[in-house]
């Protein structure tokens, strides 16, 4: 991969960002197409935010968004796809006629990683940010009911109001049986975060999806693997979700999701 004067630079931005598995994957997608391009981590602390989005509209810039950006990114951004628009939550942004347009690509991310579960019954959402709110959508397409759990009761509740405003079958989590528990958290991106969820919890569900992902998986996956649960790490949903999004950077090029998945577990695998 050679980077020139006449390079297209693409961008994920977060904070924190050094956990991002991003620039590996893309640019390993940008190399096997031979697209004279680039793909870097960028570190924008909240406070920044809105100055970094004007200059990336001013310099025609895309990329992505991770934590904590992506319900402030799509506030900022005056066009927005109807999916963004609906979730109020930007994981994908492109310039279009110097504007920046924002899209969200983690729905389809997300539905990729459950499918290969392949668990039904209900799903128990932690968190109430802007991937809780893609999993929110991902349950609608599936037809699926939501228990809602986050260390705020009062954020639970709001975002269950606002999970049954977009058609969701919506309620905190009171303990029943449900089918996979999703960590939409960013608990487990520090090794000594708490579980997302208390241990008994998991008596009574059949899988664990961890947005997350970490070399050897979360604290949490590693745990419900040694319980003998059937696991899956964010991988899935971030080749998911990141091939959708290429194709947003790139119209007409089909994503290599391949070698885009293999980038990541080499990457995940030195670390």
């Amino acid at each position: 991969m050679r980077i020139r004067a006449t390079s297209r630079v693409l961008t994920v931005i977060g904070d924190p960002i050094d956990h991002s598995l991003s620039p590996a994957m893309y640019n390993a997608a940008i190399a096997a197409l031979g697209l004279d391009a680039v793909y870097v981590a960028l570190r924008v602390e909240p406070a920044a935010l809105a100055h970094v989005i004007r200059a990336f509209e001013a310099v025609g810039m895309s990329g992505n968004v991770t934590v904590p950006h992506k319900m402030p990114v799509a506030s900022l951004l005056i066009r927005l796809t109807s999916i963004a628009k609906e979730l109020g939550a930007v994981n994908t942004f492109w310039s279009e006629g110097g504007r920046l347009i924002g899209d969200n690509t983690d729905v389809q991310g997300v539905l990729d990683a459950v499918q290969a579960l392949n668990v039904d019954g209900p799903w128990v959402v932690v968190g109430t940010g802007g991937a809780a709110r893609a999993v929110a959508a991902a349950a609608r397409a599936e037809r699926e009911s939501i228990l809602v759990r986050s260390r705020d009761p009062d954020r639970a509740h709001e975002f269950v109001a606002w999970a049954k405003s977009l058609g969701v079958e919506a309620r905190s989590d009171d303990g029943s049986a449900v089918g996979v528990v999703i960590n939409a958290s960013p608990l487990g991106l520090n090794e000594h975060d708490s579980h997302p969820v208390p241990d008994d919890r998991l008596a009574r569900c059949r899988a664990v999806l961890d947005l997350v992902y970490r070399p050897g998986g979360t604290p949490w996956v590693r745990q419900c693997r040694e319980r003998g649960m059937l696991v899956a790490d964010g991988r899935n949903m971030l080749v998911g979700q990141g091939a959708r999004a290429f194709e947003r950077f790139f119209p007409g090029e089909t994503a290599p999701r391949e070698i885009m998945a293999s980038a990541v577990e080499r990457e995940l695998a030195g670390r």
